[in-house]
């Protein structure tokens, strides 16, 4: 597999790189990169193969490699840069100027709704207050709480909605939380008559008129992402709101965390993506969250019925909606006494002991003053008021009465049972009819012209940092202005709030969406050792399993084998007994057989093994005798072994 050294080699490599990493806490030991380094350094017990081993350092050298990719240089070192449109954008607003933001926007001189009061709301540039932000980073923060807010930009030429999607982009941090109040946009359509957008922004208020309003909005426990339209109506030339339906289910987004965003105090982003086919999709921090249609998901629908109900319609004198009636067939059983109470005084309830009938609940308080402007010519005579009896808290006072309990006679009124009304006609519905202003329009994309951007706010909180504006209708252009600006911000920020394994996820799940290549290194490099390491494992356990029976077997052998051998060169070496012959040879190899057959080894015996085995017997008591004598210990002979083994 190679040499085990060159994953250590290549990590130390890496180690002047790391050095310059900033950690992700303020202990620098606690870096993913320091962690992966440790790992490196040691050898895991329970890999007792040197090529799984190397296998597993070399991947732990990528995923360094990796991180260094992932982490880059110190933000300290990195210069902040605001994004730049890559291609066609109708507005780009990163908000780090004050000069340009003085120049292109504009605060609204409107009175809220004809009264003297005004959109007296402040909108200044600020930065966000996390400790990890980049120098030079500004947003457009809501400064003034419990205000009317407006303020409004102007596009670089309309946007005009025909062949192109649009594409609204922005950031929103609630940096104080979010109690009562929006942070939406709209885009401002371009007026019917002669107004211009100079004089459209300056006299922005709550009923100028928008083509789209998209944004985050939240009261007390209600969470909305709102998505409206202005929609034209062919026929009248009235406009009409078109509400998203699911705007009040979006807490849904974010597997159910949609309302984090308005607590967590960290940059969210916005996206609205506006097809010329009618569909529309909704992205939070770059994930698409949701996606619908004009013609199908808008309240009210953007087509109205072709039929209505006739208003004029009445319900004929003779027509029976009742489905059910009394049985007029029934009649009261006799035993029914409708003049029993429900309740009767509980007969078996006894006074208790000392209740007192003659003192009041209530008495004159012997506390109280008359005070000492009364006067008794204009209130009258002066009464001390009334307090609970003292004497009435232990057993109690005035008339008693007995305790009431349900009457076990009580039936109550009768009424005839109910049956199905053989006259029943159903509901009445008044009769439908052709919708006067009925009418189709298959294509509500083409909404009115954009000339402007505002944000018309009433909020009970502020700290609201905007960031990041983008209109355009490229989505390479959005894809690319998101990666500059917001997510660019998210990573930077993270790296001192988000512990080791939320950072490596997102890191993984950032960079393998933009290279997605990388998925098949991930298989290739990190499941092909894991894959193996498993396999290894598992034959390595069944390999276990059967070491001490083969152990065992192997001793047996190696034990049997000696004492035969030595048996066998001794009984060479001795002459042959009196009377032995070449028929005794050939009993005694046959014998020898017979005992191998028994211990499973090759060989064969015959019927002459039996005598032969009891002559061995013989000469072993005889050797075992002669050592005792000589004050020896006997020595196991080989027949006993082989009749040892058989025992075994």
């Amino acid at each position: 597999m190679g040499n085990p050294q060159g994953p250590m080699i290549l990590s130390t490599s890496y180690i002047p790189h790391l050095a310059r990493i900033t950690p992700l806490r303020s202990n620098p030991t606690t870096t993913p990169t320091a962690t992966l380094l440790r790992l490196l350094t040691i050898r895991a017990h329970f890999i007792p193969d040197q090529a799984v081993e190397t296998m597993l350092r070399w991947t732990l050298c990528l995923l360094v490699g990796h991180l260094c990719h992932l982490s880059g240089a110190d933000p300290d070192k990195v210069t902040y840069k605001s994004p730049v449109p890559a291609g066609n954008a109708y507005l780009a607003e990163h908000f780090d100027y004050i000069d340009q933001f003085r120049e292109q926007w504009v605060f609204s001189t409107a009175k809220k709704d004809g009264s003297d009061s005004g959109y007296d709301g402040k909108f200044e540039l600020g930065h966000s207050k996390d400790e990890n932000r980049q120098p030079g980073d500004s947003g457009m923060v809501l400064q003034s709480k419990a205000r009317h807010h407006a303020i409004s930009s102007a596009l670089k030429q309309p946007f005009m909605f025909d062949h192109r999607p649009l594409i609204v982009q922005y950031d929103v941090q609630f940096m104080n939380g979010m109690e009562c109040g929006g942070a939406y946009l709209k885009l401002l359509s371009q007026p019917d008559d002669s107004t211009s957008t100079e004089a459209l922004m300056q006299s922005f208020n709550d009923k100028t008129r928008y083509s789209v309003m998209f944004g985050p909005d939240k009261c007390g426990m209600t969470q909305k992402l709102h998505f409206i339209i202005q929609h034209r109506n062919p026929v009248t030339g009235a406009f009409q709101e078109k509400h998203w339906k699911e705007a009040n289910n979006a807490g849904n987004a974010m597997g159910g965390k949609f309302g984090d965003v308005f607590t967590d105090k960290k940059p969210h982003q916005y996206t609205l993506i506006l097809s010329p086919d009618n569909t529309f999709e909704i992205q939070i921090d770059g994930r698409q969250e949701f996606k619908g249609s004009l013609l199908e998901d808008m309240d009210p629908p953007i087509n109205p019925p072709k039929e209505i109900e006739d208003a004029d319609d009445r319900k004929p004198e003779d027509w029976d909606d009742r489905e059910k009636i009394p049985d007029p067939a029934a009649t009261k059983p006799e035993d029914w006494d409708e003049s029993e109470p429900k309740e009767v005084p509980d007969p078996k309830a006894e006074k208790p002991i000392g209740w007192l009938d003659d003192e009041p609940l209530m008495i004159p308080d012997a506390t109280a003053t008359r005070p000492v402007d009364w006067d008794e010519d204009m209130d009258g005579t002066w009464e001390a008021p009334l307090v609970d009896n003292p004497k009435c808290k232990d057993v109690g006072c005035g008339e008693w009465k007995p305790p009431m309990i349900a009457n076990p006679k009580y039936k109550g009124k009768w009424h005839a049972p109910l049956i199905d009304n053989p006259t029943y006609k159903g509901r009445w519905r008044p009769r439908m009819i052709p919708n006067p202003n009925y009418f189709e329009d298959r294509n509500p994309f083409r909404l009115q012209p954009v000339v402007a951007v505002g944000f018309e706010l009433w909020s009970m909180t502020d700290g609201i940092l905007f960031d990041n504006l983008l209109i355009t209708d490229d989505k390479a252009v959005a894809t690319q202005w998101s990666e500059d600006g917001f997510q660019t911000k998210r990573r930077i920020l993270a790296r001192g709030s988000q512990s080791l394994v939320d950072w490596l996820l997102h890191s993984f799940v950032d960079l393998s969406t933009q290279y997605p290549w990388l998925w098949a290194i991930y298989v290739l490099v990190i499941g092909m050792p894991i894959a193996l390491l498993i396999s290894y494992c598992c034959m390595s356990r069944g390999g276990d399993r059967d070491e001490p029976a083969r152990r065992k077997k192997s001793d047996l052998e190696e034990e049997d084998e000696e004492p035969l051998l030595e048996n066998e060169k001794a009984e060479e070496d001795q002459p042959h007994a009196a009377g032995g012959d070449a028929g005794g040879d050939t009993g005694e190899n046959v014998g020898d057989d017979a005992v191998d057959d028994a211990l499973g080894e090759p060989g064969g015996g015959s019927a002459g093994s039996g005598a032969d085995q009891s002559g061995d017997d013989d000469e072993d008591d005889d050797d075992d005798e002669v050592a005792r004598e000589q004050g020896e210990s006997p020595k196991p002979s080989g027949t006993r072994q082989r009749r040892k083994a058989r025992k075994d």
